[in-house]
């Protein structure tokens, strides 16, 4: 359906698209930065807020799983009642969360001011896509969906960068101190220059199916994350695992019975569509919880600073970036299937490099599991992303997008949760704290970062507890990989190409009709 421009009274100034560009640029930069950046606070945030291991995968993932189970309403209501509306209402929701969370001190209110956050980036992310979709001429609409893509893909690495140098200088506060200030410069700039646009007659939202996906992935993942500490085989959670497994069964059925669904299971019965989103969610489901692993260890482990931690990454964002500018013209030869099989393998085989580092491993073995997994994650993307909107018509692109979006989210708050969780249990059954006083042991116990606090041989035997951690979690990340890769490889073994798909397989159409949003 065609957008519905609402001007103020009066004749409507004339739209100044670059400015519009910048804007919402801004915008979808610091919502999804702050999905990875806070990540290489961890260790500064455990020590200044006393937080357990357990409490940094809630710091980290709440934001990832609000995110994630309202991205799909939250952009049908900007839809149905103003972009505009709710990219200013997300931009002040998480510039004041952000306030608020640079003043707090304790573990549980940064987890709910994290979740604060994932509300108003839920509302700011799918409103920068439609408002340029529904400003932009159709002329200039495909190159101001590619800059989208671009700072979609690359905010992540920028936002930890931006983060561990802030470190250098001042504590964890100074990452929500930033988040406020790009808040307010994308408040600023969405009042002086975007204009509004809606759909209001969209269908009426589907209440139940968002309320039944909210409640099913919040039920999960608490149980997961939580896991560490009560037990893999504790009642609670294996009752709350069941429990969330239960009630998003019952939100795919329900959602089978809607006119109007909030999202319509029937897609995926569609190789390609099924493909895509399932590649998507995979690969940041270990990107994410990569990140989160591995953040602590430069940190920990090797003693990096937060910026040197950063910038031991360089090896994966340097190669990211061109294969991912490469992978089109790759598609378009060899067609889907071929480079985006071996982007997932690449990224099996880096991270299966990546598991075997330890506490004494020289540096040129991280950077050598870091490359393959850059490449990989650059090469499958962009056939990933093309697959899930070639295979919906036209009139379903919104659909399309909202998809590629969840599914990045949802995995990486899985990935946080599940990765996360699997550290969190080898290193306290790992921990030797013989001969340890009670109170220090439990205090050791709680997170690794409390322990390199204390210092001396608790520290190393923290250490090598951690490192025992990382490996499993690393070694999950790993199997996750090769499970992308193995059922890629089979969905798309006999698959036909979806109809109207652009002529060049992996290229997406740049007339305008499909403006996907290819992460990098």
């Amino acid at each position: 359906m065609p957008s519905t421009r609402i001007p103020a009274a009066g004749s409507a100034p004339a739209v100044r698209h670059d400015l519009v560009l910048v804007v919402t640029c801004v915008a979808l930069g610091t919502v999804v930065a702050a999905m990875a950046s806070l990540n290489v606070a961890l260790p500064d945030v455990a020590r200044g807020t006393h937080a357990t291991q357990t409490q940094l995968s809630w710091i980290i993932d709440s934001y990832g799983l609000v995110f994630a189970s309202l991205l799909l309403p939250a952009g049908a209501l900007g839809d149905r009642f103003g972009r505009r509306r709710a990219l200013l209402a997300g931009l002040a929701v998480f510039g004041a969360g952000s306030a608020a969370a640079a003043l707090t001190t304790e573990p549980s209110a940064l987890i709910a001011l994290r979740g604060v956050l994932g509300v108003g980036a839920a509302l700011v992310m799918p409103a920068t896509l439609s408002t340029i979709t529904s400003t932009f001429p159709r002329a200039q609409r495909a190159r101001a969906v590619s800059v989208w893509a671009a700072v979609a893909g690359a905010s992540a690495l920028v936002g930890l960068f931006a983060s561990g140098a802030l470190l250098e200088g001042w504590s964890w506060r100074s990452v929500f101190l930033l988040n406020v200030a790009l808040a307010l410069v994308a408040l600023v700039g969405t009042l002086l220059f975007v204009p509004e646009s809606a759909e209001p007659r969209q269908p009426r939202l589907d209440v139940g199916g968002a309320l039944l996906a909210v409640a099913g992935l919040v039920t999960l993942v608490y149980s997961v994350i939580e896991a560490p500490a009560r037990g893999w085989t504790d009642p609670v959670t294996l009752a709350g695992t069941g429990l969330g497994l239960a009630v998003l069964t019952g939100f795919v059925l329900f959602e089978l019975r809607r006119e109007n669904p909030l999202l319509d299971p029937r897609l995926f019965r569609d190789r390609h569509f099924a493909a895509g989103s399932l590649s998507i969610m995979l690969q940041f489901f270990v990107f994410f919880g990569f990140v989160f692993v591995m953040m602590q260890y430069l940190q920990l482990v090797r003693g990096y600073s937060a910026l040197m931690a950063a910038t031991a990454m360089l090896p994966m964002a340097v190669t990211m970036v061109p294969v991912s500018r490469a992978a089109p013209v790759l598609a378009g030869r060899f067609g889907f299937r071929g480079p985006w099989v071996a982007g997932l393998a690449g990224v099996a085989t880096g991270m299966g490099i990546l598991s075997r580092v330890d506490a004494s491993s020289p540096y040129w073995l991280v950077a050598t599991g870091l490359v393959p997994l850059g490449a990989g994650m650059g090469l499958a993307m962009t056939p990933a992303t093309t697959s899930i909107t070639d295979a919906l018509p036209r009139s379903l692109q919104n659909v399309g997008s909202a998809v590629n979006d969840l599914a990045r989210e949802l995995g990486g708050a899985l990935g946080i949760a599940v990765l996360g969780s699997l550290l969190g249990a080898a290193y306290r059954d790992h921990l030797d704290l013989t001969g340890v006083p009670r109170q220090v042991a439990d205090t050791v116990r709680s997170s690794p970062a409390a322990a390199h606090a204390i210092g001396g041989p608790v520290s190393d035997r923290a250490t090598t507890a951690f490192v025992d951690g990382m490996h499993l979690a690393l070694l999950g990340a790993t199997g996750t990989a090769v499970l992308a890769t193995v059922a890629v490889a089979v969905l798309l073994r006999s698959a036909p190409r979806p109809e109207g798909s652009a002529e060049e397989p992996g290229v997406p159409d740049t007339a305008g009709a499909r403006e996907q949003p290819s992460y990098l």
